[in-house]
């Protein structure tokens, strides 16, 4: 997913790669070698553009390079020493290091709050967002849990028509009202309908509303007032690039973000987006979905991203 990322990573290293080690470093004393600032300068340069050019967010760019200037700045070098494996080792760790920040878990949320647990999904039309509400029942549905579906996406019809479908599919309860109607009232009644049957977990589906849509985010905020969620996962497409982080930036300010979930995470995309999102809005990425199928769907896990940018 990322390999335009970790071509232009190796191609920051290519030039010093090619030099002898007395062209890449500079004597110290006579404790031996270490890399020239200005190879490690030119190094570094080449990487952020690199990644700023794989749409990752300009302040995550500078934070992976100053992490990578820190893992190689002094560093000793002797014949055997190779640039591009050194920063390679380095620019892993930066990414590791972005991609941990933060965690979240709905198993801890079950053990600090009385059921039901209510979750609202939000983003903008084309994200993938009422498939990906259908595999998170999925996943609750397979380990023991019970949940109901809000059709709060009363704007169009086949939305509506689709989360009735993966409702039938998964054997969950569904709540809808005829489209057109009030989004809040249909949150509303979901939340009443489990509290009721003891259900485990309400899932508000939402319209795809584009950001920048004042009166839709107004529609938004009411949907928060009356159905007073514990989660509200924004829903952003990985193919998306930069454009995701504005978007996940404005729901943000709109309506609070808790956790995220990418979709499409298994299509050849640049992949800058997915490593900058967790950076640049301060929330974690709860979830990872691709594919169409329910079991498609999985927590998110930092090793395993950090495999997948690099190739492994």
């Amino acid at each position: 997913m990322f390999r335009a990322l970790r071509e232009k990573f190796s191609a920051a290293s290519a030039a010093a790669k090619a030099k002898s080690v007395e062209d890449i470093s500079e004597v110290i004393g006579d404790s031996g070698r270490r890399l020239k600032e200005d190879v490690l300068d030119e190094m570094l340069e080449e990487l952020e553009m690199g990644l700023l050019q794989s749409d990752v967010a300009l302040p995550v760019a500078e934070d992976l390079a100053k992490s990578v200037r820190s893992h190689l700045s002094g560093r000793r070098v002797d014949r055997s020493f190779r640039v591009q494996e050194a920063v390679d080792i380095a620019f892993r760790a930066a990414v590791k290091d972005v991609l941990e920040s933060g965690g979240f878990s709905l198993e801890n949320l079950l053990e600090t709050k009385e059921p039901p647990i209510v979750l609202m999904f939000v983003g903008i039309n084309g994200t993938g967002k009422t498939t990906a509400i259908a595999k998170l029942a999925h996943r609750i549905h397979s380990r023991g849990d019970t949940c109901v579906l809000a059709a709060a996406d009363t704007f169009r019809a086949g939305a509506i028509e689709q989360l009735s479908l993966h409702s039938e599919n998964l054997g969950c309860k569904i709540i809808k009202h005829q489209a057109g109607s009030d989004p809040a009232a249909v949150a509303y009644d979901a939340v009443e309908h489990a509290k009721a049957r003891r259900k485990t977990f309400v899932l508000i589906d939402t319209a795809g509303r584009m950001q920048t849509n004042r009166n839709l985010m107004d529609e938004m905020k009411k949907i928060k007032r009356v159905a007073k969620p514990d989660v509200i996962f924004f829903v952003g497409d990985s193919l998306a690039g930069s454009d995701v982080i504005e978007q996940a930036r404005r729901f943000d300010e709109a309506v609070g973000i808790d956790a995220v979930i990418l979709t499409k995470i298994d299509a050849d995309a640049k992949g800058g987006g997915a490593l900058s999102i967790t950076k640049a809005i301060g929330k974690p990425v709860a979830y990872v979905s691709f594919g169409q199928e329910y079991e498609e769907f999985r927590k998110f896990d930092p090793d395993w991203m950090v495999a997948r940018i690099f190739g492994d």
